[in-house]
């Protein structure tokens, strides 16, 4: 019995299937259609890597399947070759990004074809064509027309090695880069995103349209959409030191407020100390002129937001978490009802894409808060439960609808 030679059998049938395009998608078909769509890869390497047919060989079943029920399948593959990582591989190896994408291209779609997966490539994409990015470049320029896009100043998390902005996928556990294992930080950047938020109530509302997921899958979206009702309340700040700087203050001659978002408003009264996220606006502003002289531990703040910009969101939130943060010493925060001084802290389990990244703290009602409090000494107080109305009305506060995604960072 001779041996099977597996390079020669799989040789000869590639090389049958794409004579005849077997693969190709038809216009005209009067067949029920199928689109099967892979992540593209970035042509950032000399080659594959095994977590691409990982991926690959799961949606080449399906698609497979897909035609052999008599389906008219699209199965596309391309290349998302423009960015850094491309950039920082031509870098390294010294040559020019173009030919660098170039040769990676090629050789990754010899490797993909010699493994046999059932692409249609007439329908090959490379985001570095004209013919490609001319349109990614028309749909922006849509976007921005209809307001839907604007310029703003964002945390993300940067690879100070790769130097680039990384997707919380793109981390491994430790929060170090997945391509150079460097410890990763959040860094607020100027760029441009894209209004998502907008739609969130119709991604919402949608998703019971969709028949054909699991019920878990769907969860899964309501909980990344996050929709949550509840108010924004503004509270006064005050300083031990008076800013030097007249335009610290408002045309009405009163101090700079913090808002904080609130799904319990109705415990406004039980509200004993204000907590800020490490990447809130008002935490980077005291550093700047003209609020460089009202925290009197700017040291002791600055190396603990540092620390926290280190960390996950996953580290940050973890419920068994120990809670850590530091007192912007000179600064106080006035009750809107009360009208009593309570301090303010940072600390990382407040997120700045949450809400309006400050919170209102009510250790006797909400368990993270007490925690807190146990571990900073911080203030506890009875809580006075009141209607939503009546907190509103007595604050001052708005009804807002917040939501946990965050518009998309358009890089």
């Amino acid at each position: 019995m001779n041996e099977y030679d597996h390079k020669e059998i799989e040789s000869k049938w590639q090389q049958r299937w794409a004579e005849e395009k077997l693969y190709e998608s038809k216009e005209d078909s009067d067949k029920p259609k199928s689109y099967v769509l892979d992540m593209f890869p970035y042509p950032s390497g000399e080659g594959l890597h095994v977590g691409h047919p990982k991926g690959y060989i799961a949606t080449d079943v399906y698609s497979r399947m897909k035609r052999m029920q008599g389906h008219n399948v699209l199965h596309p593959m391309g290349w998302d070759a423009f960015g850094l990582p491309a950039e920082n591989f031509a870098i390294k190896h010294k040559v020019h990004p173009r030919e660098a994408v170039e040769k990676n291209i090629a050789t990754f779609k010899k490797q993909l074809s010699h493994i046999g997966f059932d692409y249609d490539w007439t329908r090959e994409i490379n985001t570095t064509d004209p013919e490609y990015y001319k349109w990614t470049q028309w749909i922006f320029l849509k976007l921005f027309e209809k307001g839907l896009a604007y310029e703003s100043y964002e945390p993300i998390n940067w690879c100070p090695s790769c130097q680039t902005g990384l997707a919380n996928e793109d981390l491994n556990a430790d929060g170090t880069c997945e391509r150079c294992d460097s410890q990763v930080e959040k860094k607020p950047m100027r760029q441009w995103v894209l209004k998502i938020r907008d739609y969130a109530d119709r991604l919402l509302e949608d998703l019971e349209s969709i028949g054909e997921w699991p019920e878990h899958i769907k969860e899964q979206q309501r909980n990344w959409i996050g929709r949550s009702e509840g108010a924004e309340i503004d509270f006064r700040l005050t300083f031990s030191i008076k800013p030097e700087h007249s335009d610290t203050y408002d045309q009405d001659g009163k101090p700079p407020h913090v808002c904080v978002f609130t799904t319990r408003p109705d415990t406004i009264y039980g509200a004993t100390y204000l907590v800020l996220a490490p990447e809130h606006p008002w935490v980077r502003a005291v550093w700047d002129t003209p609020y460089d002289d009202v925290v009197e531990n700017k040291n002791e703040v600055a190396a603990y937001v540092k620390q926290a910009q280190a960390k996950t969101e996953m580290e940050r939130t973890a419920e068994n978490k120990e809670k850590t943060g530091v007192k912007l010493e000179g600064i106080a925060a006035i009750h809107p009802i009360t009208k009593e001084e309570i301090p303010v802290y940072v600390a990382d389990y407040v997120l700045v894409n949450y809400g309006t990244g400050a919170i209102m703290a009510v250790p006797d009602i909400d368990e993270r808060d007490a925690a807190f409090a146990k571990a900073l000494d911080a203030p506890v107080a009875t809580t006075k439960l009141v209607s939503f109305e009546e907190a509103l009305t007595a604050s001052g506060g708005t009804k807002k609808v917040q939501y946990r995604i965050q518009d998309w960072v358009f890089s």
